[in-house]
């Protein structure tokens, strides 16, 4: 006989792992399908700069042996200017801390079943029970979560989510030694998590040079491929190119040396999500589109997807004859709007705004972010349209209209 468990998760990333340990720990039976093997597991991870703040290692009980540094202040970079904020953070060993998210689960009796590729749902009566992987293995549950990201082949298979490939994020990382990270001319990267807009090195995107300790960091490029990218890019040039012509011409990077093996790579859709529930069924994790603005922030967006996704499970699951209609599961789609991603519209309207921006919008940007207050500034990344609407300049009105055009387009 098939074992049925109350929770299969797809991938073990940061919101799938979330999901396995608040289920786990509340005493329900989950397994967790991850595609790589348990030996190599993380061998490669999507959008791993890893860098977060002391709210979400205290909500999630990151512990710090997981941290590579931690860092005191936040640095925006424009071509010709910077602007730095005091911000308490920590930048993650990104595979320890998903090691750590198993481990922590599997102590709560979460199953693993590694080297597991997911391929289809499996489907009863309309209505997903199990999961077919590696062919024709299957696994069966009472509620099924695709926590794969971008891939998310369970959702597309039951048209939860619709995903275009006309915008994607494309990003590269190596984690880097003999870094200067306080060169002259540049603001002071010591203990600092720097993102640099700047179309000349990933037009319609960043890079960031996050310090690790000492002269390491980990340092990267994205781009998306969006108007300003379209205007700006090098011919010929891949995501590798941007992030080689970066380290030849940036002084702090010179003499860096890349560390073998700690190379990441990610890629993500950027849309408004729509639906992202239906019969026994959510999709939850990618989490590019519900960034901060200003500051990034992916794993707490992903931790607190997971967290969404494991309290709507306990709820239905807990019913006396487990209610696990699309209309209950829809709770989670409410709860994603509600907690993980409030002012989700406005915050990426923010986002899409600034890096079609011009490099000189972006020098002009420092000295606006230098005379607002730090509660201003945080209101505005929350998604605040009054405060939103202070940081633009009566040049900025065909940004905007351009930007509206597009989105409405879309």
């Amino acid at each position: 006989m098939t074992e049925t468990y109350d929770a299969v998760i797809a991938g073990a990333g940061p919101a799938g792992g979330q999901a396995a340990r608040d289920l786990a720990a509340r005493g329900y039976d989950v397994v967790v399908l991850e595609t790589e093997g348990e030996d190599e597991f993380p061998s490669r991870s999507n959008k791993s700069t890893a860098g977060t703040f002391p709210s979400t290692m205290s909500d999630f009980n990151i512990p710090d042996e997981v941290v590579m540094n931690f860092t005191d202040e936040v640095v925006l970079e424009s071509p010709n200017h910077y602007y730095a904020r005091h911000q308490p953070g920590a930048v993650l060993e990104f595979a320890d801390y998903k090691r750590w998210l198993v481990e922590d689960s599997r102590d709560d009796g979460a199953e693993y079943i590694f080297d597991a590729r997911v391929s289809k749902p499996i489907v009863e009566g309309g209505e997903p029970v199990g999961v077919r992987y590696n062919g024709d293995e299957e696994v069966y549950g009472e509620i099924i979560i695709d926590a794969t990201g971008p891939s998310a082949p369970l959702a597309k298979a039951l048209d939860v989510v619709d995903l275009k490939r006309e915008r994607q994020a494309i990003g590269v990382e190596f984690e880097m030694e003999g870094v200067d990270v306080n060169a002259g001319g540049y603001a002071d990267l010591t203990d600092a998590m720097m993102l640099r807009l700047d179309h000349d090195l990933a037009p319609g995107g960043y890079s960031w040079i996050f310090h690790t300790g000492g002269d390491t960091a980990k340092v990267g490029v994205c781009y998306i491929q969006n108007a300003a990218h379209q205007e700006n890019a090098k011919e010929g040039f891949s995501i590798d190119d941007y992030l080689s012509y970066w380290e030849e011409k940036d002084p702090r990077l010179q003499n860096a040396t890349r560390i073998e093996g700690e190379q990441h790579r990610g890629s993500a859709h950027i849309q408004l999500p729509g639906k992202m529930s239906t019969d026994s069924f959510m999709a939850i994790g990618d989490t590019v589109p519900t960034v901060d603005p200003l500051w990034g922030e992916g794993i707490d967006k992903c931790m607190r997807s997971g967290r969404a996704a494991a309290a709507v499970a306990d709820r239905v699951l807990t019913h006396s004859e487990r209610d696990t209609s699309a209309s209950e599961m829809a709770i989670y789609d409410q709860l994603w709007h509600d907690r993980v991603a409030p002012k989700v519209k406005t915050r990426l309207f923010m986002t899409e705004l600034l890096y079609r921006a011009s490099n000189q919008r972006y020098d002009d940007l420092m000295d606006d972010l230098s005379r607002r207050s730090a509660e201003d500034l945080t209101e505005a990344n929350q998604g605040n349209k009054l405060e939103l609407a202070k940081m633009l300049r009566l040049g900025d009105a065909k940004l905007v209209f351009d930007t509206l055009k597009d989105w409405y387009r879309r």
